[in-house]
């Protein structure tokens, strides 16, 4: 990816195949002016997608899902162009996401309609409810790693809930942002319920700070608080999926074949770049040799490359190499050995599969983001320490647990400190999307998916309704003497019983 200066303020972008360095596309890259238009724009048609209802939404978004589908070779073509990832990878990030946007527009209804809440007591006069507006327009700023799904989580939660958006993607990925914004067009022309705004950070920044109602973002931490001081001008709200540092546990009683297979598929898919991906693994020492041996011998199967075959692609971030460079060479020169790989499989854009023990827990591969198919695995003498040990980074965003006594499975689940945990499989709440999704601590906060991820993009409003006068009447400036009394006799009597004498 480049930035051209054109004149005193335009710039273009130009994005590049990350397998080979050719050019994709140019496209001017929006600045203020440009957001504040699109923004507006988004807040004049705000008010005809609200009124489409959620019956009227839903058989809108559909047929934009299928109008995705029916291409969606064509989009994981463009995925794969952009990210570099291998075409298959590419279709299953499509099919992941259409499974959200299906549920999302299905289930908004049943989730955001006013319902009746109890009054209680000392407000039986009182007909009480609740229901979900929409924001009105969300500013969505989305990652390179997986340039549909990840942002898809958020615009289709958003549109379900009747709100109108506005994306900026990764200035990686731009096309396939453009791609979906064009089906959407086909299916509603002249309708810019979805409209793309691409640029650099400089554009992130500008619509974070625009007149949105709503910011979604997805990225590193650092990016985050930049993003939340721009959305603060304006009080805006944002929700934050600021990637993660996640921990897979292998206790004795688990399948160590199938927790390996796992292992490798969380760790070096899409070349490890996966925020909710395994990058540590704490295995208990009386299996620990046979599944490390189980590991290195499934993992140097792997074959990084730019054909379709390959098991996985380069990295799509070029600079990312020096990360993960970095980091394996800092953990081995404190002493860590690399069982499989090494500083040397990072090379030409390509990362081979790195299998690290050994690795002192305050190394940079153990407490930062690595974002590459590096694993470190360490032994552990029990279950707690490898909860402590999974807990022991700033990050929160999910793990995963591998053993046969379910009950312990959901013990450990309770005691990570994450949002979504996943057992005897890696990555499987990603494809559930009744789920929410979301992490803590540096990993963000606020939650995408599920019930809780179409009210992230929602306002709760209350309504009571006085039915009859109030046997007490308490909401007045001309209080009773009686009124008083019986109201302090009540107090006693639903709220004093479980005091101790």
């Amino acid at each position: 990816m480049t930035l051209i200066a054109d004149g005193p303020t335009a710039t273009q972008l130009t994005t590049t195949d990350p397998r080979d360095g050719s050019a994709i596309a140019t496209y001017p890259v929006a600045g203020p002016a440009d957001v504040d238009r699109a923004v507006t724009a988004a807040a004049d048609v705000a008010h005809w997608w609200r009124a489409q209802g959620f019956a009227g939404r839903q058989k809108l978004l559909q047929a934009w899902k299928a109008e995705i589908a029916s291409n969606a070779r064509d989009l994981a073509s463009v995925i794969s162009r952009e990210t570099g990832k291998t075409p298959d990878d590419a279709l299953l990030e499509v099919v992941l996401t259409l499974t959200h946007l299906d549920w999302a527009s299905k289930n908004a209804g049943k989730v955001l309609r006013r319902r009746k809440v109890a009054s209680g007591l000392a407000s039986y006069n009182q007909a009480a409810s609740v229901g979900y507006e929409p924001f009105g327009v969300v500013g969505v700023i989305g990652p390179w790693n997986y340039p549909f799904y990840t942002p898809m989580g958020s615009i289709g939660y958003a549109l379900s809930a009747g709100n109108v958006v506005v994306f900026k993607p990764s200035e990686l990925t731009p096309a396939t942002a453009k791609w979906i914004e064009e089906a959407w067009n086909r299916v509603a022309p002249d309708r810019p319920v979805l409209q793309v705004v691409v640029g650099d950070g400089a554009t992130g920044e500008a619509l974070a700070s625009s007149a949105v109602d709503k910011v979604a973002f997805t990225g590193s931490p650092g990016t985050a608080r930049k993003v939340m001081a721009a959305a603060a001008r304006n009080l805006t709200p944002i929700v934050v999926e600021a990637g993660g540092k996640d921990a897979m546990i292998v206790t004795r009683q688990a399948d160590l074949d199938a927790a390996v297979g796992f292992a490798v598929f969380g760790g070096m898919g899409n070349a490890g770049q996966t925020c909710a991906g395994v990058e540590r693994v704490y295995v208990e020492a009386p299996v620990y040799d046979a599944f490390v041996e189980k590991l290195v011998a499934s993992a140097a199967r792997l074959k990084p490359g730019p054909e379709a075959s390959a098991s996985y692609g380069p990295m799509t971030l070029a600079r990312q190499s020096e990360v993960i460079s970095s980091q394996i060479t800092g953990a081995l020169e404190r002493g860590a050995t690399a069982v499989l790989g090494g500083a040397d499989s990072v090379k030409d854009g390509y990362v081979g599969p790195v299998i690290l023990t050994g690795v002192p827990d305050d190394c940079a591969v153990v407490q930062e983001e690595t974002f590459g198919p590096v694993l470190v695995v360490d032994r552990v003498e029990d279950v707690d320490e490898a909860i402590v040990k999974a807990n022991s980074t700033e990050y929160g965003l999910s793990a995963s647990v591998f053993t046969k006594d379910h009950h312990a499975g959901l013990e450990i689940a309770e005691r990570l400190r994450c949002g979504a945990v996943s057992i005897n499989s890696v990555l499987g709440f990603g494809g559930i999307p009744g789920l929410p999704f979301g992490g803590r601590g540096e990993s963000g906060f606020g939650r995408i998916h599920g019930a809780d991820g179409l009210r992230e993009f929602s306002v709760a409003k209350s309504i009571a309704v006085q039915k009859s006068k109030a046997f007490i009447d308490l909401l007045t400036m001309d209080r009773s003497e009686r009124d008083m009394h019986l109201a302090e006799r009540m107090l006693h009597m639903l709220h004093a019983k479980g005091r101790k004498h």
